[in-house]
């Protein structure tokens, strides 16, 4: 009976491991960003104003540069006008000045990035598809009388370059959300 009861168990194991199957789960790389900031934000000021020369971008597609520079400006002065921030010009004498940057891997590598920003997120690449390209954004922060930055954060996430512009506004806004959401209230 024992010998009879071995078989069932081993054959009825053979069963249900037959059924068994395995599935590979697909994490859109749309939703994985890494983010590391550095600096004090302690000397924070109520006015700002945007840095004449720091506004890199580095794309693939030279034409969609400018419209990159505009949505970012554009995420930025709003999140830092609902935080009690108040933007002016450069010749009204801010309290502090926002410079940025922004690249794809294509472009810019870590090491690059590293080497220029002092900073690297290292967001894994491997298992993303070429349909999605790592893109790096620097914000920093600068007191109008020195030329270093006191606070600055780089994300790094992923991007799809074919990927119609406009259509990037609310991502801009989400990312620019998560990168300045140290930033207290003025």
């Amino acid at each position: 009976m024992l010998r009879n009861l071995s078989k069932i168990i081993f054959f009825l194991s053979i069963v249900l491991l037959t059924a068994c199957t395995t599935n590979t789960v697909s994490t859109t790389p749309n939703n994985r960003i890494t983010i590391v900031a550095s600096g004090d934000l302690s000397t924070l000021s109520k006015t700002y104003a945007w840095h004449e020369t720091m506004f890199v971008v580095h794309t693939a597609n030279k034409m969609d540069e400018e419209v990159l520079r505009k949505q970012l400006i554009s995420s930025v002065n709003k999140l830092m006008a609902n935080k009690g921030y108040q933007l002016v010009s450069i010749n009204d004498s801010p309290q502090m000045i926002v410079g940025f940057g922004m690249a794809l891997e294509s472009e810019m590598s870590d090491t690059e990035i590293l080497a220029k920003v002092g900073l690297v997120p290292g967001l894994y690449t491997q298992d993303v598809n070429g349909n999605y390209e790592k893109g790096s954004v620097l914000i920093a922060f600068f007191n109008p009388r020195v030329n270093l930055p006191f606070w600055r954060v780089l994300a790094q996430g992923f991007t799809e370059p074919d990927r119609i512009l406009e259509e990037r506004e609310a991502r801009f806004d989400a990312l620019i959300k998560m990168m300045l959401n140290d930033i207290p209230q003025a």
